[in-house]
């Protein structure tokens, strides 16, 4: 396999990267009309709009935050090239930013239910999907993972063989859409399970996987690997507190 493997149509050659990228923002979006429409909207036609403004904009900004943090040498060596500095992206910062300004707004419009169940599918499957692209993509993307001896390794045109990081992300998507499928058709779920799920489970997936991919980490953690971390503990810690609250509140 020659790396990046375009796709043709006819005698017109089509980047990997940009086909499977389109393709899960159109897979995203019309799960997420899908799944939105099986249920009644709890917050309201207007309220989600806003929901969901607060949520793109907070995915652009994190996704591109993250990326310049997460390479500190390669933003700097962009600073003479402003242009440069517009590339890239990351999904962590893409979701955490975007939770980060869903919860603002909600605190801005008094919303107090719990909206991200809606995003959790489709954000699954668009990621898988999008993923494709990636691997398909080889060196030039930058997801792959650190030089490996294993049997599935994959030489993305190089000569070295290295972990295929993207395939684990689109396994580890697989799996976990499964039991979000069924908490949500095949039993009672409390609001926000599904969310919970999703969130914390490929934050902590992405904490693993990023000690098997190059980066320029700092304390012993890359920039993405310190987000997911701190999210991580946030959450912890914020269970405890309720729980605590909770006996003191019945005890």
């Amino acid at each position: 396999m020659v790396f990046p493997v375009y796709l043709w149509i006819g005698p017109v050659p089509l980047h990997p990267h940009w086909v499977f990228e389109t393709l899960a923002y159109f897979v995203g979006a019309r799960l997420y009309g899908y799944v939105k429409g099986q249920r009644p909207d709890p917050i309201g036609t207007e309220h989600r709009w806003w929901v969901v403004a607060a949520a793109f904009v907070g995915a652009i900004v994190g996704s591109k935050l993250l990326v310049l943090l997460d390479h500190p040498q390669l933003t700097a060596d962009s600073l003479a090239q402003p242009l440069a500095l517009l590339e890239g992206k990351t999904i962590v910062g893409g979701l955490v930013g975007a939770w980060l300004a869903v919860e603002l707004v909600k605190r801005r419009l008094g919303i107090t239910e719990r909206t991200g169940d809606v995003f959790a599918i489709p954000l699954t499957v668009a990621i898988a999907v999008g993923r494709v692209g990636c691997f398909l993509t080889g060196l030039d993307d930058n997801t792959h993972g650190l030089p490996s001896s294993l049997p599935w390794a994959v030489d993305f045109g190089d000569g070295i063989p290295r972990h295929p990081a993207q395939l684990y992300e689109i396994a580890f998507l697989l799996l976990v859409l499964l039991p979000l499928l069924v908490a949500r058709y095949r039993r009672p779920h409390a609001q926000g399970e599904l969310w919970t799920l999703f969130i914390l489970g490929y934050l902590a997936f992405r904490l693993g996987l990023e000690f098997l991919k190059p980066g320029d980490p700092i304390g012993g953690l890359t920039a993405i690997q310190w987000v997911c971390a701190s999210v991580l503990v946030w959450y912890a810690m914020r269970v405890r507190l309720v729980r605590r609250v909770a006996v003191q509140t019945h005890g």
